[in-house]
């Protein structure tokens, strides 16, 4: 495990030493648990992003040519 040190304005410190008591933990708790959770969220976004790529390399045959016009995407009967 490691320390860091972070430096707050006292309204801060003050409000989350409140917030702590009331969860019966400690502020440093509180960071620890919020650092994790900003990982786990990084972790997820550069998974879809990932995701993404391989999904988009996959796409090779897509042109704007091949779109349908109106009346086809609408399933109507061209007159």
């Amino acid at each position: 495990m490691k320390n860091i040190t972070v430096a707050v304005p006292e309204h801060v410190h003050r409000a989350a030493r409140i917030a702590a008591a009331q969860q019966g933990t400690s502020v440093s708790s509180l960071v620890a648990q919020y650092l994790e959770r900003l990982s786990e969220t990084n972790d997820e976004f550069q998974r879809l992003e990932a995701l993404q790529h391989r999904v988009q390399a996959e796409i090779t045959d897509f042109r704007a040519g091949d779109r349908l016009d109106r009346d086809q995407v609408h399933d109507r009967a061209l007159r």
